[in-house]
């Protein structure tokens, strides 16, 4: 439930969220994204008393607090062609990537610690402090020659016609953009899936329990950090190289799942954990970085929201799809099933780089 109250609102309102993200100035949004984010995850639990603070009350602050990550996550994202020139939108869509990846290596563990030492309640009031320095270190950020569109005559109609605009544009006028959104529901399809059944998996086919499948997830955020850092070198490559990265990177994660159903040693588990996290780390910065080269700047919010939000239902429809074939069929279909999606992702990507090598889309 938490995380499909943690995807609606991307769906929801994403395009929308888009529209406003290029007619106002995005460090203001961020970093009222980042306060709201402290007052719902910290403060509000901090001040409600234990016996108040029921599932349900949980569900209201997951939602609200997916309303405000649906407008932090794409306005970081457009922000960043003002930051730097377009040969290094991939390198620093990697940064980006990096910053969450040590939040994976490092979260279960801070968070086991956090839950041991003090309580839940007391370690989401503690995580008020993350939000607060990240709005803090957004504070001397200058987003330079940032472009906005204006709002022409009635408000209503003005919204419905820059929407129209960015759906237009991303679909019609541009092939790849499309593509890019294929590839991403492709992948979120079984990549959101396999992150959801993950300590299912890991229950069923290994007896292992809540520790190990933090170390687990750690190891698969190390491989995310490290595809991260690799990421910075590739950024001046050509497009269509950059795309082939993206189907080996996807080929190889799609058969390391695969092979997860014939492996029993935990610790030979950890390694391949960590190239499917590899493996998984190319998709989002490099498909980031061809949309923010080839999307004019101030339509940059509404294509990437329309991105996010593709994904974003792809990623429902593979919750739910793999979790009823986990029940019918068991654990170790579901993970070839989720790792033929990988390799559904690495063919789409072979195509479009080899449509890169016959055409040329970065605007003069």
């Amino acid at each position: 439930m938490i995380g499909l109250l943690q995807t609606v609102p991307p769906i929801l309102f994403g395009p929308l969220i888009g529209v406003y993200l290029d007619r106002l100035p995005k460090k203001p949004i961020m970093i009222a994204a980042d306060v709201l984010r402290a007052v719902l995850i910290g403060l509000i639990p901090c001040s409600v008393s234990v016996e108040t603070f029921t599932v349900e009350f949980l569900y209201v602050l997951v939602f609200l607090h997916a309303m405000a990550s649906a407008m932090f996550g794409p306005a970081l994202t457009a922000s960043v062609p003002y930051l730097v020139v377009r040969p290094q939108l991939t390198a620093a869509n990697a940064l980006l990537q990096s910053t969450t990846s040590l939040g994976i290596v490092v979260g279960p563990a801070l968070s086991g610690i956090g839950i041991a030492a003090l309580s839940s309640q007391e370690v989401l009031c503690v995580n008020t402090v993350t939000y607060l320095i990240s709005a803090a270190c957004l504070a001397p950020v200058r987003l330079v020659h940032e472009q906005l569109t204006e709002t022409r005559g009635n408000s209503v109609i003005s919204t419905t016609r820059d929407l129209v605009e960015g759906i237009r544009f991303a679909f019609i006028e541009q092939r790849v953009i499309p593509i890019l959104i294929l590839m991403a529901a492709l992948y979120t399809f079984g990549a959101s899936a396999f992150a959801t059944m993950f300590p299912v998996f890991v229950r069923k086919m290994w007896d292992l329990g809540p520790i190990e499948v933090g170390y687990l997830w750690s190891a698969l955020g190390l491989g995310l950090f490290l595809m991260s850092i690799a990421l910075i070198w590739l950024t001046h490559w050509e497009l269509s190289i950059r795309v082939y990265a993206i189907a080996t990177t996807s080929a190889v994660a799609g058969a390391t799942l695969c092979g997860l159903i014939w492996v029993s040693d935990p610790l030979l588990v950890v390694i391949l954990m960590v190239i499917i996290g590899a493996g998984k780390g190319a998709l989002t910065p490099i498909a980031w970085g061809i949309m923010q080269e080839i999307t004019p700047r101030y339509m940059v919010g509404r294509v990437l929201s329309l991105y996010t939000t593709g994904a974003m239902a792809a990623a429902v429809a593979g919750m739910t799809t793999f979790g009823w074939i986990t029940e019918e069929f068991g654990e170790r279909t579901s993970i070839i099933g989720i790792g033929l999606m990988l390799f559904a992702t690495s063919l789409t990507a072979v195509g479009l780089s080899r449509w890169f090598d016959d055409h040329r889309v970065l605007p003069d």
